[in-house]
């Protein structure tokens, strides 16, 4: 009869890169240190979005609610880097045995779906203004979007004192700092439509910001897709995952090998090596620490079986 050994390494759970952008299936892991800052960047953001949507319809202008749109996104990237922070921390329960890790995935792919479907609208809007354009307060897109530039800039700056030593934080400043120059170039139409009274420059600004956050919203979509459908994680390579394992000392097969991401930022993975010498403890718990460390999996059950018996998970066809 073949003897069974699972191991699951759960003492130390370590977390994964999560880059802050609209795109790649990360999002923001956010350090504790840093709540504060994400904490008043979201609300300084959320406010932003309020003031640039409400002068966006005063004045006619949609490259100036399209530039609200882009906001909307970062304080919603923001929000769910916060609220997977704080979920992840919640313990298991007998119903969601792996906690709540997992909603980061599912707020990730709403936010995905709902940024491109509010772009869909302003492209829209900003295309039908080609043929029929309207007048735009030129003075007050500036000034508005002026605002903008200084809110990205102080967002920047809350970030920058970490932006050297974690990637994290790095991103988020990025994406702050790229916001800025986003802003910049509404303001820059405000002034080309005040000097010379080109009004389709407004939906043709428009029409660059989506373009913009399509690009970056495109790649949060499909990661968040890939997910959900518990691809592996991007930055893992089963292939070398799977000669690491069978390089372990008396290990004659591997099979049965699955890694999936529990959340946006913890990867799990199960497997069952068959190891004809007998079972190893120690075997174990060093694999479990390399898989962790190296391969930045850090919730991994491993099945030891001495082989007497065909296993029926063995052949790469049954999952």
């Amino acid at each position: 009869m073949a003897h069974q050994h699972e191991h699951h390494d759960g003492d130390d759970h370590g977390h994964a890169r999560h880059d802050h952008d609209h795109g790649g299936s990360g999002h923001v892991h956010a350090p504790a240190s840093f709540g504060k800052a994400f904490a008043i960047g979201m609300g300084l953001n959320a406010a932003f979005v309020v003031l640039e949507a409400v002068f966006g319809i005063a004045s006619n202008s949609v490259a100036l609610l399209a530039d609200a749109g882009h906001n909307l996104s970062d304080t919603l990237g923001l929000g769910v880097a916060w609220a997977a922070v704080i979920l992840a921390k919640r313990q298991p329960t007998a119903r969601f045995t792996y906690g709540l890790g997992g909603t980061s995935i599912l707020a990730a792919l709403f936010n995905a779906v709902f940024l491109l479907v509010v772009v869909g609208g302003l492209s829209w809007e900003a295309i039908q203004r080609f043929s029929a354009p309207e007048p735009v307060a030129g003075r007050t897109v500036m000034i508005v979007a002026g605002c903008g530039i200084v809110l990205n800039g102080v967002c920047a700056w809350l970030f920058a004192s970490g932006s050297k030593n974690d990637l994290n934080v790095r991103g988020a400043f990025m994406h702050m700092a790229a916001d800025a120059l986003v802003s910049l170039g509404v303001v820059v139409a405000g002034f080309i439509i005040l000097l010379t009274g080109w009004h389709w420059i407004d939906p043709a600004m428009s029409l660059i910001i989506n373009a913009v956050i399509i690009w970056g919203t495109w790649g949060l979509l499909t990661g968040s897709v890939s997910m959900s459908l518990n691809a592996v994680p991007p930055g893992i390579e089963t292939a070398t995952v799977e000669a690491y394992l069978k390089g372990l000392p008396g290990v004659a097969e591997v099979h049965d090998l699955h890694i999936w991401p529990m959340s946006t930022t913890e990867t799990a993975l199960t497997v069952h090596l068959v190891r004809p010498s007998g079972l190893d403890d120690d075997l174990l718990v060093s694999a479990a620490h390399e898989l962790e460390h190296r391969f930045k999996i850090q919730h991994a059950t491993i099945q030891m079986e001495i082989g007497t018996r065909d296993c029926k998970l063995a052949p790469a066809s049954v999952v």
